[in-house]
């Protein structure tokens, strides 16, 4: 029987009275998951406040003080893991293998995140004047909005809060309106914790209108959000009239290059799961292959011979290799580029069509797909998101370079080479914020920054001892203990306090 939740706003959750309701369904049969009260711009108004209220004393909380209960937090997760997984599995549609590192994820950046509240390092620096000495701190923002998708239902949730509330700041969180049960179940993970009510608000609700709402509230004083390019550039365009902090990650066209003196074994291995692992429903998704011309025909005869033994079917069953795409709206979205990519021209090789055979035909099922093509299709330079594969055969490391930095988005990318100079050409060459040598363009971890370069984001870095910069504000401080008027730049400055001076002539 589905489950019914609440919105949580100041510590409360909120039923569905005066509310719309909003119905999770799952992608493997269709079946009704959870019901939501849907949220609106007056209960944006009410969490923010909630989130307001709450900041000054979540603010005043010693750092360590909150790492306590982001850990707690953590140990919270790691005793539901099984729960909230087979809850990923159903809701979002990902393999439970998968769904089970989904929910890893946030637990180990939470662990990591709470011994940053012991690691917020300011820096000092000598000062150009004597007796005085210059030193940096961060502070929060204050209330901040997170607005997370579906394909990572937990984890992306867990990265954005994890270094949001470690650096003192409160959240309003807006999660995918078609996985919302896992949002509710991370988010009780933190209430149960001893998270203080008001610090973390959650609102179901479409992005129109809700996260619209949340980027304009002019008491937001940053946004964080995980999704398409043009919805994030929407969202940085309403941050930027707020002139408010604004973190975008926003996908990409992640390629793999094969070079001929390549182990092939496990490039092969590395390929079927970065190109189909989560149905391909991730930012980092293996979505082409640069295959040297030397080794094409072999490998692709091989690589398509592995692809169409994948065993589709319930995510929930261990044996199943992929589950679901993420429910009708996607399926359409896909099936619409693989018959883009056949009116282009490309060979498609296998798969291309909905799987509907038996059980399957209640969900939606995508048979992995390969086409081989050119550099310069569709389907060769756009971000499709789901099992589909662009294989374009390339002759020399210098074509595969300007074939893979040939798209808009620069996120991910990867290199199978046994030569030392080929792969460190690579990581010099390729336009994207992560590189793996002989590994899929899959499998982030945490102690690292996330993020990517071009129409991936702006900039901004996710996990990683740089996260809690996309939540804080640098503040210098400058401590005077001369006991007089010290003007830098102007003053005649004491070298020491037993003698010397030098004339500084220079004007601001």
């Amino acid at each position: 029987m589905a489950q019914s939740y609440g919105l949580l706003i100041g510590g409360e959750w909120v039923d569905r009275n005066g509310h719309k309701t909003i119905e999770s369904r799952s992608p493997v049969n269709g079946g009704l998951v959870a019901t939501f009260p849907r949220a609106g711009r007056a209960d944006v108004k009410k969490a923010v406040k909630a989130a307001l209220d709450a900041f000054p004393g979540w603010r005043a909380t010693p750092a360590p003080a909150r790492g306590q209960i982001l850990l707690e937090a953590a140990r919270i997760l790691k005793q539901r893991k099984e729960r909230i997984a087979r809850v990923v599995a159903r809701e979002m549609g990902k393999v439970i293998a998968e769904a089970r590192g989904d929910v890893q994820e946030a637990i180990d950046f939470y662990e990591y995140a709470s011994g940053e509240g012991r690691r917020m390092f300011g820096i000092t620096t000598p000062s150009e004047l004597p007796n005085k000495l210059l030193m940096t701190r961060r502070e929060p923002l204050g209330p901040v909005g997170l607005i997370t998708p579906w394909n990572f239902p937990v984890a992306i949730p867990g990265w954005k809060s994890g270094a949001a509330l470690i650096a003192g700041n409160t959240c309003v969180f807006k999660p995918a309106s078609t996985t919302p049960t896992c949002a509710a179940e991370f988010v009780g993970a933190l209430t149960d914790a001893g998270l203080p009510p008001g610090v973390m608000n959650l609102l179901v609700g479409p992005g129109e209108e809700v996260g619209e709402a949340i980027v304009d509230d002019e008491r937001v004083r940053g946004v964080s959000f995980t999704g398409g390019v043009d919805a994030g550039r929407t969202v940085y365009q309403h941050a930027a009239a707020r002139l408010i902090s604004c973190g975008l990650e926003l996908g990409g066209k992640n390629p793999v290059i094969v070079m001929d003196d390549a182990n092939e074994d496990l490039a092969l291995e590395g390929i079927l799961f970065g190109a189909f692992g989560t149905a391909g429903q991730r930012c980092t998704a293996t979505s082409r292959v640069l295959l040297h011309a030397k080794i094409y025909d072999r490998f692709l005869d091989q690589l398509v011979a592995r692809v169409e033994k994948l065993r589709l079917g319930d995510p929930v069953d261990e044996s199943t290799d992929v589950g679901p795409v993420h429910g009708e709206g996607q399926l359409k979205k896909i099936l619409g580029y693989i018959d883009v990519g056949k009116k282009e021209g490309a060979e498609l090789v296998t798969g291309g069509r909905r799987a509907d055979a038996g059980k399957l035909r209640r969900g939606t099922f995508v048979k992995p797909t390969i086409f081989a093509t050119e550099h310069g299709t569709r389907i060769s330079t756009e971000e499709i998101f789901g099992p589909v594969l662009s294989v374009i055969k390339i002759g020399s490391l210098k074509e595969a370079i300007r074939v893979a930095n040939g798209v808009i988005y620069g996120l991910s990318s990867a290199i199978y080479t046994d030569n030392v100079n080929t792969a460190f050409k690579a990581v010099d060459q390729l336009e994207a914020g992560i590189t793996y040598i002989n590994a899929p363009t899959i499998g982030a971890e945490i102690g690292v920054p996330f993020g990517g370069v071009k129409a991936t984001g702006n900039g901004t870095r996710e996990a990683g001892p740089t996260a809690i910069e996309e939540f804080t504000a640098q503040k210098t401080v400058v401590i005077e203990y001369s006991g007089r008027l010290q003007k830098a730049q102007i003053d005649t400055a004491q070298v020491s306090g037993e003698g010397g001076a030098r004339k500084n002539a220079r004007r601001n």
